[in-house]
């Protein structure tokens, strides 16, 4: 079984890889896969590191039962989730989502002109996940010294372009 160093690098990689194709923060990318799948443990469905809902674009889903905050209580429901055929397709998608997606375009814009990451977090976060420490728990991430070290080496490395 891969170790979470192992998983991390890989993500790393993709992430750097996509980072310059699309422009979509490396490190945004990965705090999220590290929240949303455990540091990669535990997918949604099959191989949805990013818990991707299912929108029309989406050919394959899964249906989880998962907790969401709605008015401020935690509640269970059964929703319909992407799923992906590798973690490559998942990463591309997480980027396609934040630099393409609707919900996402104002801050992406913005993010673009500005290049400030901590507000494009916020501005993400907030529509992302509908739990209110979200935010906090991505920019905690992000600040973890695991993180900055795996991207560095993705850098130093060349990226992903044969696992893509």
């Amino acid at each position: 079984m891969e170790n979470l160093e192992t998983r991390l690098n890989e993500v790393a990689r993709i992430a750097v890889h996509l980072e310059q194709e699309t422009g979509c923060p490396a490190q945004l990318m990965i705090a999220q896969w590290a929240i949303e799948s455990a540091w990669g443990a535990k997918p949604v469905g099959y191989a949805n590191y990013f818990g991707i809902k299912k929108a029309d674009r989406h050919t394959k889903c899964c249906t989880v039962t998962t907790r969401e905050v709605i008015n401020g209580k935690a509640v269970i429901e059964n929703l319909e989730f992407a799923d992906y055929d590798s973690l490559a397709d998942a990463c591309r998608d997480y980027a396609w989502l934040i630099t393409r997606g609707a919900p996402y375009s104002a801050s992406w814009e913005e993010y673009k002109s500005d290049r400030d990451l901590n507000a494009f977090i916020a501005a993400v976060g907030r529509v992302y996940a509908t739990d209110p420490n979200y935010v906090h728990l991505v920019r905690a991430i992000v600040s973890q010294g695991n993180i900055a070290e795996a991207i560095a080496a993705a850098r130093q490395n060349g990226s992903a372009t044969a696992v893509l």
